[in-house]
């Protein structure tokens, strides 16, 4: 290291930078890549009020980049204004920016493409007799001919900054981005047409699904998503509409079925703005989690309406991001709404427009609404029931859950009603796979009407001690009989939580102490309400050191159950990271999820048809049936026209 090396540069004096450097470096923020200059440029279009919008493009963009409106257009004296720094006619106030209703607002985005590019602007307001055209370089104004509208050109992007042409990806690439941009913007505007060239080639086109008056909007919205995203994000899923105070949300929530393993169907809007916002995805992702299986990412198209007063747009110079005033009170709104529109089961669908199924015996877990005609006996009361019971559980929790429901004499006559059988007995026969012998089925006429529209069918036989086979007007459905019953008992654990049970817990015999951090240490002492909910219970054993003195008796009894210092600084972290409340139903859902687990009935176990049929009644009226707890399927449907395919009938 010589002497330069340590000398202090020398000090250079401070000056304005020239306009021209300051448009670049504002580039730098909001231009990143073409895609950049196409949202821009269809912000700007969509605040005109134009109906149709097209974008051509040449080399991904780099080359070319228009787009044209049929929008208010811009007079000839505004022209030259539009292209200065901070000019627009969106806001004027500050008020006007705290409640901003547009897609731009900052007036930017023009200048700082005008300065890594060669732009030109072609406008004609309809009061105007014609059409002139302004080169943003040079600055000419001269007439020109088009239609009402706007049209923005923006060439040879970059060319004046060649380095940051460099960090350019293939054609291909950029050509994806742009059209990835424009199809965010036509997710939310089903009553505008968008259509993208490349290279004088037509490469999508979505036309106008909404006329504004109409009061199909969630039609339109739908056609919309069918357009953009495929008929098959329709098909798979489900229909969003939830308000909470001030925020309405809409939109389409994939079935857990259509999972993926990349988050790229994934469109969050607020005020009809695309954004990518930590609290609106972490809200959707809480809503999936009772129903999605392992690391997938679910698929959705979420659309928050708030009072634009209530949110703040202005945080990110490409408005992609937001920040709410009560990210609260938004958070649950969505979870909620997504969480609403996932829970009905989706047998019901199978038997459209049919009556309500008729309802048989009982079975552990069931819906709270759920009235057989002939009150039975519960079907099952598990060893794992008494040795939950064993384990200084509060249920009246589980008893309640399993124990014998009010005899009564009364019996309706009409109607395929299962036969009075006791099954009681069946907890004292657990190392046996098979119940007590019962008296025969009342045999199920497949004529009559109400057995017809059962959703998932008549059961007809169990197949190795798994599945339940059973037959339906569409054909064929396979129940996975353990997983099904698990989520209903599941269910069932969840409701009677929170109407005041708590979770027990059970004192550790030797605490376990570890190092624990300033905000661990923090979090445990602001927390020790939560963890007593949760079964934890964390205290100070010295500044610097904290200790697990009990942990959820579930887990302490489970097989396989790890660490408690791990539990307890996983929990910790997720309460410094979320919302108490979100931290504690997540925890609180994985402990009766281990206890529903080990009370469902096992495979292997030989059921009856009353009990097929019974599981299969409580599967139709109990939400969230279609997944278990770990978020795998509980029952499939095989329509008769697959079946045939399988032995080539009709060929």
């Amino acid at each position: 290291m010589n002497d330069a090396t340590l000398s202090p540069p020398p000090r250079r004096p401070i000056r304005d930078l020239p306009d021209e450097l300051i448009s670049q470096i504002a580039a730098g923020e909001v231009v990143e890549r073409p895609a950049s200059v196409v949202r821009e440029l269809v912000d700007n279009a969509l605040d005109s009020g134009a109906t149709q919008i097209t974008v051509r493009l040449l080399a991904g963009g780099v080359r070319l980049i228009a787009v044209e409106d049929d929008g208010c257009g811009i007079p000839q004296e505004e022209l030259p204004i539009a292209l200065r720094r901070h000019a627009t006619s969106k806001i004027t106030s500050l008020s006007d920016l705290e409640t901003v209703a547009t897609m731009g607002f900052r007036g930017e985005a023009l200048a700082a493409i005008g300065s890594v590019s060669e732009m030109a602007l072609l406008s004609r307001p309809a009061h105007q007799p014609g059409a002139f055209l302004l080169d943003a370089r040079s600055g000419e104004l001269r007439p020109a001919a088009r239609g009402t509208g706007t049209t923005v050109e923006v060439k040879e992007l970059f060319f004046s900054t060649p380095a940051r042409r460099k960090f350019l990806k293939t054609d291909a690439t950029e050509l994806a981005h742009c059209i990835e941009s424009v199809r965010r913007h036509a997710l939310a505007r089903p009553d505008v047409g968008f259509a993208i060239w490349h290279e004088g080639k037509l490469v999508e086109q979505w036309r106008a699904t909404f006329v504004p008056g109409d009061a199909n909007l969630q039609d339109a919205l739908a056609r919309r998503l069918a357009d953009v995203l495929g008929d098959d994000f329709v098909a798979q899923s489900v229909a969003v509409q939830h308000r909470a105070g001030p925020i309405t949300v809409t939109g389409r929530a994939g079935l857990p079925d259509a999972a993926r393993s990349r988050a790229d169907q994934q469109y969050c809007y607020v005020n009809g703005r695309f954004v990518r916002d930590k609290v609106l995805t972490h809200a959707a992702r809480s809503a999936y989690e009772d129903v999605l299986h392992g690391h997938k990412q679910p698929v959705y198209a979420l659309y928050v309406e708030i009072d634009p007063a209530r949110v703040d747009v202005n945080v990110h110079p490409t408005k992609i991001e937001v920040r709410f005033r009560d990210s609260r009170e938004v958070h649950q709104a969505v979870r909620h709404a997504v969480e609403n529109a996932l829970a009905a089961p989706r047998a019901a669908a199978l038997a459209t427009g049919a009556s309500p199924p008729p309802e048989t015996a009982a079975i552990p877990g069931g819906a709270e609404d759920f009235k057989p005609k002939q009150p039975l006996a519960q079907i099952w009361q598990t060893q794992a029931a008494i040795q939950f019971e064993e384990r200084g559980h509060h249920v009246a929790d589980l008893q309640a859950l399993w124990g014998p429901a009010k005899d009564s004499a009364a019996a309706i006559p009409d109607g395929p009603t299962a036969p009075r059988v006791d099954w009681m007995a069946a907890s004292s026969s657990a190392q046996t796979d098979t119940l007590p012998p019962s008296p025969a089925p009342i045999p199920l006429d497949p004529r009559n009407s109400d057995q017809a529209t059962w959703p998932l069918g008549k059961a007809v036989a169990q197949l190795h001690g798994v599945y339940i086979l059973a037959e339906n007007a569409q054909g064929m459905v396979v129940v996975d009989m353990h997983a099904a019953h698990e989520r209903i008992v599941y269910e069932r654990l969840k409701a009677q939580v929170d109407s005041g049970a708590r979770i027990a817990s059970q004192p550790l015999l030797i605490p376990a102490t570890f190092a624990a951090t300033p905000e661990e240490v923090a979090t445990a002492e602001a927390s020790a309400e939560v963890l007593a909910t949760l079964g934890l219970e964390v205290v100070p054993f010295s500044p610097k050191t904290l200790a697990v003195r009990a942990v959820p008796t579930t887990l302490a009894t489970a097989s396989g159950f790890g660490d408690p210092v791990e539990l307890a600084r996983s929990v910790l972290a997720e309460l410094a990271a979320h919302d108490a409340s979100t931290v504690v139903q997540r925890a609180r859902n994985e402990i009766l999820g281990t206890m529903a687990c080990h009370g469902a009935v096992r495979a292997n176990r030989k059921l009856t048809i009353d009990e097929m049929n019974a599981l299969l009644r409580q599967m139709e009226t109990t939400d969230r049936s279609d997944q278990c707890n770990h978020g795998r399927p509980t029952w499939r449907q095989l329509s008769m026209k697959e079946l045939d395919a399988l032995f080539l009938r009709g060929r």
